[in-house]
């Protein structure tokens, strides 16, 4: 039933001789499939299924999704028994550490079912699974990134069995144990045969996923083992084991021991992870820790580019050197093998050289620290992708003195000699760490008496009362390439499995970007035009409501608020992995059904409103940089962050824990704002400023009272009153008939011009003789409208911004507004024109060349404009590098025509070449060419340098020639991370 490897059941029970026993066989893995898998993942009934349910009966999705968890486990219960691991293992396969690693990609898995099918790979639907992440046109190419979707459709043309497979669950976990021990193909295709021959097409696209580990069903591991334990999670966390929670708390009767909750050795935990800063300076990031007004002192650390990593010892006198190491990973990974497993341990890469460096007085510990790569020619750490290298290269050559080797710094130590230190302050952790002097002026020693230098070392921190000390730790940071700091509260107790304030990181702040980057969760999507066409192009994201309005019942605890679209930077790869992760989630715009979910902003007019929505808990978080953040009111929020540019997906963090909320976006606001007034910080408004007309967006009238005043679907001009004085000349109309196109579309007439002078109503006319008109023009201030903006307002079906043509009598600053939405021919850039209204434009472009032009072209402000209107720019080569300045550093012997080919795919990008390493600098490109890593690494250590030293500290991305070329070929600016230099 468990399928242990090579284990008799005998042997298994008299190793775990507490485990509840069930009463009957597993249940039928297509029960587990339809019952759980189907019933998360399918979307609760809405329109006429919805209103079937009785009134009164009406729950969230959220619910839906708990009961029908719940209903599966009260029905394993009574079918099977309380021993739920075997199924558990399969719900949550990515915290099953008992099996082995399959090593099965998407690759060898379409090979094998290829192979299984009878299929050529250069057949329709082969060429389809070998391609998994490229779209195509065909119906069985069209789940661009999803590989289980695409096994799916190839196996449904061609089934073994349509009705539910006999497979049960037992069957599976033991056929999945052999599948992980197999050595190849010869001994994975038998195994897939019988997968393929017992279940139907469903089900194996199912079994795929707990193979691959990508479920996407809609709930986490904290809900499914709360809810078959309210001590579930709790355990977990202190054991990242599944077999351990369902075996010890196998019945809702069962209360968690004290001393089980607390950590134990050999047994890998959930560890604290550092929160995200938002904080405007240092000294409210410094408030954000909490720290006791009688002992202010905080800790700054180096944030280190590794691998978190545990450190387990205890006596063990059966192993080489008396005692036994384990590592694991923050993903619970044991690397014991890799790291060692004794003193004695000849194929260790680290814990060999570990021998005289614990004081005699530990008989046992576990510390958390970071394994990082370190290069002991050039004393300095690598970038965290060499770790795994190091690690081999320390295997195979133990002793060498020059090259790449694991070292591990420790920070923390959580457990000392059968003692849980987790509910000591950070300060006593310390102690046990390192030692200290007691108040006689003894030393006390601590775990660590004797450091190996370049192996095992303890992380140094800087203890400070002034957040004043946190801005030059960062200008080395910048120096040496550095990730960034964490800032610590050094009264604060260890949480596991939480991102408490204790801890906050800090990194540098990028030129155009905000210092932290920002994590939200998808709301939405548009499809695309063109070459991606039926394919989202780009994501609305939103901010979760306030907690307090959740709490109070104002909002709900999945409701959502629009924030901004993003779709630059996003490679092809990145398209098929959201669609990936994301597939079969997706719904058409209902604002019914999405209405609990997601808030737009314009009340019943929905603005920004997306193609498709996606429940947040069904969602991923992403990462993404701005240039800035401005108010409007297009989105829910308030505010939207100006030319966002996607950097990653988030694949740490959940809709509910770490992404960026409101309570997080408010305590940002007064950095926008301030960064909003500054704006010569940002490199895009050194292009915008011009002496004769200001950008400040394109301005909707009416919108305020509109937004205040939510009422009827539908209705044009809702909250908006007009005051009509005469007949109109063009089109022509009477009085009253445009004041019933008015009052068809939502708007209200008032009759009396005291209206107009309180500005109360917008006056409508197109003759400026009419006595009525002329008694108007005289209203201070007042800007009087023609009919015909009414008229195009409702022909497009939004309120338009006012072009010239609109205005009959205006303010000046109103003219100035609307001169910015149309060209120097009056050629409007928000809707499309009428056939006379062309003419008159092409009769202006003749003239053109027989008098001055009325207006120069600003291409980078109507850039500008078109994205602060949430209008996405098509790809194009053609503006990769806007808002971009880029230094290019070239070492000795590189080409001229290297050179000039990487400044014209700049200049070409719309980029600005910059000749010196100014303040404006957003980029500095290093150039080698065919030269080796050494003058890589050099050369940026040099520009690090300068760019300390310079007083601002904004800094520029440093990265490599790859960089440019990867952004000419994705034809959108790719994240810079993966092109830092050595």
């Amino acid at each position: 039933m468990y399928a242990n490897g090579a284990q008799s059941l005998e042997e298994f029970d008299a190793q775990y001789p507490n485990r509840p026993h069930n009463h009957s066989p597993t249940l039928f893995f297509s029960e587990l499939t339809t019952s759980l898998f189907n019933s998360l993942t399918n979307p609760p009934a809405t329109g006429h299924a919805a209103k079937l349910r009785r009134p009164g009966t009406k729950t969230s999705d959220t619910e839906q999704r708990r009961h029908t968890i719940e209903r599966f486990f009260s029905h394993w219960r009574n079918e099977v028994g309380d021993d739920v691991y075997p199924v558990m293992r399969l719900i949550l396969p990515t915290q099953d550490r008992e099996r082995g690693v399959f090593r099965l990609k998407e690759q060898t898995i379409a090979k094998l079912l290829i192979k299984l099918m009878k299929i050529s790979s250069r057949s329709e639907d082969g060429h389809s699974l070998l391609n998994w992440k490229v779209p195509g046109k065909s119906a069985s190419s069209r789940l661009a990134g999803d590989f289980a979707g695409r096994c799916f459709e190839a196996l449904d043309k061609r089934p073994l069995r349509t009705d539910p497979g006999d497979m049960r669950i037992a069957e599976v976990n033991e056929l999945l144990d052999r599948l992980a021990a197999a050595g190849g193909e010869s001994d994975q295709l038998p195994i897939f045969e019988e997968f393929y021959r017992r279940m139907n097409p469903e089900e194996v696209k199912w079994l795929i996923r707990i193979i691959l580990k990508q479920m996407k069903i809609g709930a986490t591991e904290r809900t499914f083992l709360n809810l078959w334990h309210d001590d579930g999670e709790r355990l977990f966390s202190v054991s990242s084991s599944l077999r351990h929670v369902c075996w010890e708390l196998w019945s809702p009767k069962i209360k968690l021991e004290e001393d089980k909750a607390n950590l134990n050795l050999m047994q890998c935990f959930q560890p604290q992870l550092a929160s995200y800063s938002v904080a405007v300076s240092f000294e409210k990031m410094v408030e954000k820790l909490r720290l006791p007004s009688e002992d202010p002192e905080f800790m700054i650390e180096e944030k280190l580019d590794g691998e978190r990593m545990q450190l387990h010892m205890m006596e063990d006198d059966t192993v080489p050197g008396g005692y036994r190491f384990g590592f694991w990973s923050r993903k619970a990974k044991n690397y014991t093998f890799l790291y060692g497993e004794s003193f004695g341990d000849e194929s260790a890469a680290l814990t060999r050289h570990l021998k005289g460096a614990f004081d005699d007085g530990v008989l046992s510990c576990i510390l958390d620290g970071e394994m990082i790569a370190w290069d002991a020619t050039m004393q300095k750490m690598l970038a965290f992708g060499t770790l795994k290298t190091a690690a081999l290269n320390m295997q195979n050559n133990p002793f060498d003195k020059q090259g790449w080797r694991p070292l591990f710094r420790a920070f923390d130590c959580l457990y000392l000699n059968g003692h849980d230190l987790t509910k000591k302050p950070l300060h006593a952790r310390r102690k046990a760490l390192e030692g200290y002097t007691n108040k006689s002026g003894n030393q006390i020693p601590g775990v660590i008496q004797k450091q190996v230098p370049g192996r095992f070392e303890i992380h140094p921190y800087k203890l400070t009362k002034s957040p004043g000390d946190i801005e030059p730790m960062l200008r080395k940071i910048v120096e040496n390439s550095s990730e960034g700091l964490v800032i610590k509260n050094p009264h604060a107790v260890y949480r596991l499995n939480e991102r408490p304030v204790s801890w906050i990181k800090v990194k540098p702040e990028y030129m155009t970007e905000y210092g932290e980057n920002l994590d939200c969760v998808i709301i939405g999507g548009y499809y695309g035009s063109g070459r991606r066409g039926n394919m989202k192009s780009s994501f609305l994201c939103g901010l979760r409501a306030r907690r307090a309005d959740i709490d109070a019942g104002i909002a709900g605890p999945e409701t959502f608020y629009s924030f901004f679209k993003v779709g630059g930077g996003l490679t092809a790869q990145d398209y098929a992995l959201i669609e990936h992760r994301t597939e079969g989630k997706w719904r058409p715009w209902n604002p019914k059904a999405a209405s609990q979910y997601v808030e737009l902003a314009g009340g019943d007019r929905y603005f920004e409103r997306p193609d498709v929505w996606i429940r947040p808990s069904d969602s991923i978080v992403i990462e993404v940089k701005a240039a800035s953040a401005e108010k409007t009111a297009s989105f829910r929020v308030g505010q939207t962050l100006r030319f966002p540019r996607f950097r990653n997906i988030r694949d740490d963090k959940k809709w509910d824990d770490g992404a960026l909320d409101m309570d997080g976006w408010e305590e940002l606001e007064s950095k926008v704002e301030e960064e909003t007034k500054t704006k010569k910080e940002m490199e895009i408004e050194n292009r915008r400023h011009t002496a004769k007309r200001q950008n400040r967006g394109i301005t909707v009238p009416g919108e305020a009272e509109f937004i205040a005043n939510v009422a009827a679907k539908s209705k044009l001009f809702v909250g908006m009153k007009f005051y009509v004085p005469s007949n109109v000349a063009n089109p022509k109309m009477t009085k009253t008939q445009l004041e019933v196109v008015i009052r068809e579309h939502g708007g209200t007439v008032v009759q009396n011009p005291a209206r107009v002078r309180e500005g109360d109503a917008v006056p409508l006319a197109d003759r400026i003789d009419a006595p009525r008109v002329a008694a108007v023009k005289k209203f201070e201030g007042v800007s009087i409208i023609r009919p015909k903006w009414v008229l195009d307002s409702i022909e497009n079906d939004y309120l338009l911004p006012y072009e010239t043509d609109h205005l009959l009598v205006a303010t000046e600053d109103m003219l100035a507004l609307a001169a910015q939405n149309s060209d120097q021919y009056n050629d409007s850039y928000c809707r499309d024109v009428q056939l006379e209204e062309l003419r008159s434009i092409f009769a202006q472009m003749s003239e053109d060349g027989r008098r001055p032009a009325a207006s120069h072209f600003n291409k980078e402000a109507f850039y500008d404009q078109l994205e602060a209107q949430g209008h996405e720019l098509p790809r194009s080569r053609g503006y990769v590098f806007r808002r971009c300045r880029i230094h290019l550093v070239a070492v000795d012997g590189v080409s001229e025509l290297t050179m000039a080919r990487l400044r014209s795919y700049v200049s070409f990008g719309n980029g600005q070449v910059a000749e010196e390493l100014d303040d404006e600098v957003t980029h500095v490109v290093i150039v080698v060419g065919q030269g080796d890593v050494e003058d890589e690494r050099l050369l940026a250590a040099d520009v690090r340098k300068q760019i300390s030293k310079r007083k601002k500290l904004k800094i520029p991305r440093v990265v490599t020639e790859g960089w440019v070329g990867e952004c000419w070929k994705e034809e959108t600016r790719v994240s810079e991370e993966e092109y830092a230099p050595v």
